[in-house]
């Protein structure tokens, strides 16, 4: 399967747009990547992946999600982020 295309999603990203980009990945590629650092972010994450799964529906896709954790070096240092792969069952 391809590489997955990352989204970085922050407590201030508005979950419909994010919900649209994913919708657009998901179309083109298959899979897909969010990435959240914090309660905020993880939220509109997971408010975006709701979303996302009613645009992609009527034709017939079936999105899953599959959190786990990611550790990223931001100005160097190391935080724990939570990475969504999202994809169609």
């Amino acid at each position: 399967m391809a590489e997955a295309e990352v989204l970085k999603v922050a407590a201030n990203s508005k979950p419909i747009a994010v919900a649209g980009a994913l919708s657009a990945i998901i179309r083109d590629h298959g899979i897909a990547e969010l990435q959240a650092i914090g309660a905020g972010a993880v939220n509109q994450a997971v408010k975006a992946i709701a979303i996302a799964r009613g645009y992609v529906a009527p034709s017939g896709i079936d999105l899953v999600c599959i959190p786990a954790f990611s550790d990223v070096h931001i100005e160097g240092e190391e935080r724990t982020a939570i990475k969504f792969t999202i994809k169609n069952r």
